[in-house]
């Protein structure tokens, strides 16, 4: 039996509210582990996997470089945390616009 357009709508409801503040607790892009070399002969670097780990907030856009921003030990775990809500609202997302979809081939969107 097909779901009704009232239940879907309760739904889309339901996925609204458990979006993560997005403009606050969110940032899109990835968390890269980078080991680097200081490039002095002696130092234990040139031969092993370098100094490190070091952490950057990676972020692409179309048509441009990727940007990549230092991101200290302490503030790791917060940056790991705005990643991962952004992950869980995109997710959110798909599912509000399928269920918008859903609607629209119903022709009953809103």
């Amino acid at each position: 039996m097909p779901i009704s357009a009232a239940e879907l709508r309760r739904k889309r409801r339901v996925l609204v509210q458990a979006l993560p503040p997005l403009l606050q607790a969110s940032v899109r892009g990835s968390l890269i582990e980078r080991y680097l070399r200081c490039g002095k002969p002696g130092c234990h670097c040139a031969k092993g996997r370098g100094h490190g780990p070091k952490y950057y907030l990676s972020v692409s856009y179309p048509g441009r470089r990727p940007e990549q921003q230092y991101v200290s030990q302490e503030q790791k775990a917060q940056v790991e945390n705005l990643l991962k809500n952004f992950d869980q609202a995109r997710e959110i997302l798909e599912k509000i616009f399928a269920i918008n979809r859903k609607l629209l081939r119903r022709q009953e969107l809103p």
